[in-house]
């Protein structure tokens, strides 16, 4: 059986609900794509501002706040409680992808410390990223090795972190962090059934000042 990323969403946005915190409090949606995941904070208590360069699969959430923009461009005000980081960070500052003009090539790591500065101390990032030997996929996206997810994480401190792949019948299993890093990554279209490599899921916390 070919393995490929299938299924990818139901672990990366399980994950999120299940480290989702209560309100009250404040949120960030990074780059929600077409998920309810601000839905759901928003029912948890939580005032809830997304922020997407893309509209085209943004569904309308009633109490949810929308900004179309760019985050090295927007002006959000600090002190957020969580940021929601799902599947998005590996695309920032890759030209061809959701519009981008302009390459960045530590868009990733740029986006990551504005984010950080956004986060109150001791508030929380729920982080999801594909993993594998480190490797630029584009215009698709970034994979992170044990190069490049050191320097994603820096500053945060790690505290829930979950490492899946696929095995052999193409189902989804929990596996180590080396497993993870280790995979041969291969990202050939938006299409997950065309495209190989492991998932890590974090909950990151910015230490208090």
């Amino acid at each position: 059986m070919i393995r490929n990323i299938l299924g990818d969403r139901a672990i990366e946005w399980t994950f999120v609900v299940e480290h989702l915190p209560s309100g009250p409090g404040r949120c960030l949606d990074f780059g929600p794509g077409g998920s309810l995941l601000a839905t759901h904070a928003l029912e948890l208590g939580l005032d809830v501002i997304a922020i997407d360069l893309d509209t085209s699969d943004w569904r309308k959430q009633p109490g949810v706040k929308f900004v179309h923009a760019d985050l090295f461009l927007a002006d959000l005000p600090p002190g957020f409680d969580v940021i929601i980081n799902c599947s998005t960070v590996e695309h920032v500052g890759i030209v061809g992808r959701y519009g981008v003009t302009e390459g960045r090539p530590n868009g990733d790591l740029e986006a990551m410390s504005i984010l950080y500065d956004l986060l109150k101390p001791g508030g929380l990032m729920l982080l999801t990223v594909p993993l594998g030997r480190d490797w630029l996929f584009e215009p698709l996206c970034r994979v992170y090795g044990t190069e490049r997810l050191p320097r994603l994480l820096a500053g945060f401190e790690v505290v829930v972190e979950r490492y899946y792949i696929k095995n052999d019948d193409n189902q989804w299993m929990a596996c180590s962090r080396q497993e993870a890093t280790d995979e041969q990554a291969s990202v050939k279209s938006p299409k997950p059934a065309n495209n190989l490599y492991a998932l890590g899921c974090f909950v990151l916390e910015k230490p208090d000042d």
